[in-house]
């Protein structure tokens, strides 16, 4: 795995591990949240697979 997979992974688990760690004090904002990080990582990790995708293609 190489270096930006393993940080975004780990940006991830953090802020995971923050939502779950203040839930009540973020109350509502659970959801927006969870969402959003859901997105990054999605978008992120998908990113990340078109470029070895091309890399890999040459």
């Amino acid at each position: 795995m190489n270096k930006p997979i393993l940080l975004t992974l780990a940006l991830t688990l953090v802020l995971a591990w923050g939502i779950f760690h203040f839930k009540t004090q973020l109350g509502l904002l659970i959801l927006p949240l969870f969402i959003v990080l859901v997105l990054f990582v999605t978008l992120r990790l998908y990113r990340l697979m078109e470029k070895d995708d091309d890399s890999s293609d040459r």
